[in-house]
């Protein structure tokens, strides 16, 4: 949830009214375009809470720049992160009315706000809109199913998928400069930080990664992380 000091009032979190494409514009745009237009910006600060779970899903959220982790703290009082999301991607896409997880920025970032009904009005009208928040939701689904099929696997194996991965969203990357902290990481690999960091050292005294820096990581050798990956 926002601090205090970030906000006082919880309506400051809710979007302001759609921004309407100009006039200027053409009549026909390319579906992200028409989507994306239908939105507004809105700033978010590191830790700031975007939505809770359990609240109404009531917009769709796309990253334009920072990060963002969707988590459910469970009843033992661990917190399980579900996905980070990166420039580029939606979040925010639920089958219910509800959100099932609570959405917070990792990093100050920038986040396209867009009305859900307004997107499933459009969609009933428009064969590309409709193809479009299907494509989205099949990502989505794609995700937790990937997520799934990590948690069932080996420390090592979590966390060589886990660099596999995130170097697969930056394609032809060799080093991988990660928003989230080793916390983060472990909370979303079912892990305890210390084993996290147990198992870079030993990637890295491999000489399958290299570790400059805390959040960045060198990929040495790709093919056996790949091979460690199951």
């Amino acid at each position: 949830m926002f601090s205090e000091t970030l906000v006082s009032d919880r309506s400051l979190r809710q979007p302001a009214a759609p921004v309407k494409s100009p006039r200027s514009r053409p009549a026909v745009q390319a579906p992200v375009n028409t989507i994306e237009l239908m939105g507004a910006p809105m700033p978010f600060a590191r830790n700031a809470e975007i939505y809770g779970e359990n609240e109404p899903a009531e917009y769709l959220y796309k990253i334009v720049s920072g990060a963002v982790r969707t988590y459910k703290v469970l009843n033992d009082g661990r917190r399980q992160i579900g996905f980070f999301y990166l420039p580029g991607d939606v979040f925010g896409l639920e089958v219910g009315d509800t959100h099932t997880f609570s959405a917070e920025a990792i990093a100050d970032c920038k986040v396209m706000v867009i009305k859900r009904s307004a997107i499933i009005a459009l969609a009933a009208t428009q064969t590309d809109v409709a193809r479009q928040l299907w494509e989205m939701t099949a990502t989505e689904l794609r995700r937790v199913q990937d997520h799934v099929m990590l948690l069932i696997k080996t420390a090592q194996e979590r966390v060589a998928g886990f660099l596999l991965e995130m170097a697969a969203r930056t394609p032809g990357a060799t080093e991988i400069e990660l928003p989230m902290s080793r916390q983060d990481i472990a909370d979303y690999l079912g892990l305890t930080i210390e084993t996290v960091s147990r198992t870079l050292t030993a990637l890295e005294n491999s000489a399958a990664i290299d570790v400059p820096a805390s959040r960045r990581i060198v990929l040495r050798n790709r093919a056996a992380l790949a091979r460690m990956n199951g």
